[in-house]
């Protein structure tokens, strides 16, 4: 090496600056799997078929609301290589205080162990997660269509997964 510090590439910033991400509110949650593998299940006849992967995804996904009393799953949708799902943040009147990384960043990890224990020990998450802030009922009214519809569209996006990002 000719003694210069390695340049890394710029990566792109996935949280909103100087927004706190426990404000209470409706947040859009994209997670996928790394490298986009069809782990939890299939779509046939647009139905999302769950595995047993996918069945301890949805298990743990919708018991988060028991863990975080200040959060709750709203619409959700778990499709073979990723998830969708409105997270609601409420820390009014609560000893503790929920914020979106570090439920998502305790969701990953909870179905990682799990998975991993279920015997699929090369499974990932990919590095972060994709989140949209929703400020507005038409918003909210998008985003809800949106995921009820995802397995419709399972066959236009599958090969195209920068298609996950809404609008």
């Amino acid at each position: 090496m000719n003694g210069s510090k390695k340049e890394y590439p710029q990566r792109k910033r996935n949280r909103l600056r100087e927004f706190d991400y426990s404000n209470d509110g409706y947040y859009f949650i994209t997670i996928c799997v790394d490298e986009m593998v069809n782990c939890f299940g299939k779509v046939e006849s647009s139905d999302v078929i769950l595995n047993d992967y996918g069945k301890v995804i949805k298990t743990i996904l919708t018991g988060l609301s028991t863990k975080y009393k200040c959060c709750e799953i709203d619409y959700y949708i778990i499709m073979p290589n990723h998830i969708h799902f409105i997270m609601i943040i409420d820390n009014s009147n609560k000893n503790l205080t929920c914020s979106v990384p570090k439920i998502v960043g305790a969701f990953k990890s909870v179905t990682t162990i799990e998975i991993h224990k279920m015997g699929l020990e090369n499974f990932k998450w990919q590095r972060s997660y994709y989140d949209r802030i929703i400020r507005n009922e038409s918003k909210l009214f998008y985003i809800r269509q949106y995921i009820e519809q995802n397995p419709l569209r399972w066959e236009l996006e599958k090969d195209n997964p920068e298609n996950l990002e809404l609008m």
